[in-house]
């Protein structure tokens, strides 16, 4: 599969105005939307956009009063002070100030993974099996259900924060007791041994293209927060699958961006069988990373897209 984009909306940077790129904040992820934050800034001023930093939504809501903001690219990541939770979005769409990637629908159902499951098991899109964990539950019971090895995870938590790989039963107690430090509920998910991959999202024109797929082969026994984000060691293979495997990723990476109502742009997070070779859903970012070792700007340059292109790109999603 070959990604093809359609031409630019604006050549000139003055036509988007006075952009505030919203970083920082104050969720678990604050440190990568930072890094992230830095990166799309310098992109973004490269290209002549009028761009400055703002850190957090209170300073936002501050420069929008003072009337020094006409559009936003949102490079918050995670909840509760992030802004891919619905929160920001709602907000701007009530003072009318546009803003790149997904609107409230689409950001408040994808930071809920287990209720972006439901919606995928509902459009016959294949997830792993999985168990709401309500507090007070009971886990060992919970993954005998599901046969272990399974993951422990918070519901509403990326860049694999709070996550845990349990493979027996005397590591769920600490397992759980990580995630239940982030708020809102917890998901044991059965755990598919295989490949990690992942499909970034971009609209153009009138629809949306899948960048290539990306494998992602680390170190360590599987891809944590230091792999993504430290180690210099992870191994990224673009496009990560060849010939129908690929199409397949692509059109089923689609296909869970649309059904969670996503807009935009984002990336979608899949696991491949090693056994079966059948795809199974994770979740969708709707506001990726954009630090050195994030994958989005790596699928963009496979396919000739610069940084700086998809950080203009991106931004042309709030038009």
């Amino acid at each position: 599969m070959t990604a093809s984009f359609a031409p630019l909306k604006l050549n000139d940077p003055a036509g988007f105005g006075r952009v505030a790129v919203l970083m920082g904040g104050t969720s678990a992820e604050r440190e990568v939307s930072l890094d992230s934050g830095r990166n799309v800034l310098e992109a973004l001023q490269a290209r002549g956009v009028d761009a400055f930093e703002v850190d957090g939504i209170p300073a936002l809501v501050d420069a929008i009063r003072a009337g020094k903001v006409d559009r936003v690219f949102n490079i918050l990541h995670g909840n509760k002070g992030g802004g891919e939770d619905g929160v920001l979005q709602g907000l701007l769409e009530a003072l009318g100030v546009p803003f790149t990637g997904s609107r409230v629908l689409g950001s408040a159902l994808s930071m809920d993974k287990i209720r972006t499951k439901q919606v995928w098991l509902a459009e016959g899109l294949s997830t792993p099996r999985y168990v709401r964990l309500a507090k007070g539950a009971d886990v060992h019971a919970a993954a005998r259900e599901l046969g272990l090895p399974v993951i422990v995870k918070p519901s509403c938590e990326g860049s694999s924060v709070g996550v845990s790989r349990v493979l027996d039963d005397a590591a769920l107690d600490d397992a759980v007791a990580l995630a239940a430090r982030y708020p809102g509920e917890m998901l044991m998910e059965q755990m598919v041994q295989g490949d990690e991959l992942t499909v970034a999202v971009l609209a153009s024109g009138e629809g949306y293209t899948a960048l290539p797929s990306i494998r992602i082969v680390p170190k360590g026994e599987w891809y944590d927060y230091n792999a993504k984000y430290i180690a210099e060691d992870t191994q990224y293979l673009c496009p990560g699958l060849e010939g129908d495997d690929e199409r397949a990723i692509g059109e089923l990476a689609l296909a869970a961006f649309i059904a969670a109502d996503c807009h935009g742009w984002g990336r979608v997070d899949v696991m491949r069988d090693r056994d079966t070779g059948r795809l199974y859903l994770l979740e969708v970012n709707t506001a990726p990373g954009m630090t050195s070792h994030s994958l989005v700007p790596k699928a963009a340059r496979q396919v000739g897209v610069s940084f700086e292109e998809l950080c203009w790109r991106v931004l042309e999603t709030s038009l």
